[in-house]
């Protein structure tokens, strides 16, 4: 079976194309021409069309190109897996007590001080956000005293210390009277430092209480998985 005709005016425009340096690809974006059909007409030809200096400025557009479809593929990937993770939050049933005191239980697990010498609750992070996760899932678990809140920050040089002061204030919903003096750590200014970075954020809670039961919820929790065939 004969293959597609071309005319020969479709044939003169490929061949300048050609002759002005264009690739089989840049070609066939204009003309739907198989890419073995341009190597029969032009192949020979133009076989030495290209200088090197030519192949490697094409090699670096192609490179660039390539990243480029790289880092979108990349991106779209992200975007799927960060709204999986939205669907799966937005599942999870909040307004059920025993929910939230799970999710504090095992941020604090993580983030809070867990000695039994400690006396109440001592959470550390340098996240906002994550301090924000706790201190709500604190409040809607269990009934605490706002008055008896204490916050210590740990700051560097480089902090404005009344900055830090408010952002952390507003953001925990605690008012600055219940800050403790704000510590300074010793560092070289020589040294690198994280940008944006508000220092460590230190909250207590007296009370032995709400920890021992947090404890006891992640302590549990740990029983039973490691104990039971996960699906």
């Amino acid at each position: 079976m004969a293959g597609k005709r071309y005319d020969l005016e479709v044939k003169k425009q490929v061949e300048a194309l050609r002759k002005s340096g264009k690739t089989y690809r840049e070609i066939r974006e204009q003309f739907s021409i198989p890419k073995s059909t341009l190597s029969v007409w032009l192949g020979k030809k133009y076989k030495s069309l290209f200088s090197r200096k030519i192949q490697l400025a094409h090699l670096q557009r192609i490179r660039v190109i390539a990243r480029a479809s790289i880092r979108r593929a990349r991106l779209k990937r992200e975007q799927a897996n960060a709204d999986q993770g939205a669907v799966v939050a937005n599942k999870i049933p909040l307004a059920n007590i025993d929910v939230m005191k799970a999710l504090l239980a095992m941020i604090y697990w993580a983030e809070g001080s867990k000695y039994a010498k400690v006396n109440g609750l001592k959470f550390a992070n340098t996240d906002p956000r994550f301090a924000q996760v706790y201190m709500s899932l604190l409040r809607k678990s269990f009934l605490v005293d706002e008055r008896r809140f204490r916050v210590r920050l740990h700051l560097h040089y480089y902090h404005e210390r009344k900055k830090a002061l408010g952002f952390w204030s507003k953001t925990l919903d605690i008012p600055p009277a219940q800050f403790w003096k704000i510590y300074i750590k010793k560092r070289s200014e020589k040294k690198r430092f994280r940008q944006n970075s508000m220092g460590i954020c230190f909250i207590y809670y007296p009370g032995n209480a709400i920890r021992q039961e947090l404890l006891a919820i992640g302590f549990t929790l740990h029983g039973i998985l490691s104990n039971r065939s996960l699906p």
